[in-house]
């Protein structure tokens, strides 16, 4: 049993594999408490589902890709089975993380998204620093920029462990408090390897567009 927050179907809209149609699977409680979150409700809401009814729903919706997200998924050990599983029957599983917790069980098929905390968020010193050398090439590093610390820290992180030559990094501006064109100019201007993202889906559904 896994305690779920929601399963729905939407377009990824982050990391590489921004885009495409894809089920997220949410899953309950976070052990930490960032500034920026934008799903408190998932610290505590949810109800317990069996593997074989979220395996059910997922298919319902004839998608390739699945993502596992939260909260922190890692907090209930059987989404490692549940991850197993969906890769066996031949979804792309993409896992977003914190960091804080080790990565070591997730299964090698499992596209890992390392969200790492930057100071503003809160939770800077939450990153398991073991995660880096368990990580795989198709691992993603993912870091929130909220500030000019933010980003130069991250710079600095990137770089004291090699992430650059080693994994897609990711930078993506806090929504509301940066703006994507500055952190885009800040990418130019230090010469960094990062590549820019944005929250895509935050743009298609936002009340603007909803409905155009």
């Amino acid at each position: 049993m896994l305690k779920i927050n929601e399963i729905f179907y939407s377009i990824q809209g982050e990391t590489t594999y921004v885009g495409h149609p894809t089920v997220f699977v949410r899953t309950t409680a976070c052990n930490l408490r960032c500034t920026y979150c934008d799903t408190k409700y998932s610290y505590y809401e949810g109800d317990l589902k069996t593997h074989e009814s979220i395996i059910q729903e997922i298919e319902s919706h004839k998608a390739s890709y699945v993502c596992i997200t939260g909260g922190e998924p890692l907090l209930q050990k059987e989404v490692h089975p549940l991850m197993k599983d969906l890769c066996d029957r031949g979804f792309k599983v993409s896992l977003e993380t914190s960091g804080s917790k080790n990565i070591q069980d997730v299964d090698p098929r499992v596209k890992i998204i390392l969200d790492v905390k930057t100071p503003d968020s809160g939770a800077a010193d939450s990153f398991v620093m073991e995660n880096i050398a368990l990580s795989t090439p198709s691992t993603e590093y993912k870091f929130v920029i909220c500030s000019e610390k933010d980003f130069e820290w991250s710079e600095n992180f990137c770089r004291q462990h090699n992430l650059f030559e080693k994994f897609v990094v990711l930078y993506s501006p806090s929504y509301g408090q940066v703006s994507e064109r500055w952190l885009a100019e800040k990418i130019l201007q230090k010469n960094s390897s990062a590549r820019l993202q944005l929250q895509l889906h935050k743009y298609i559904w936002s009340p603007e567009t909803r409905g155009v």
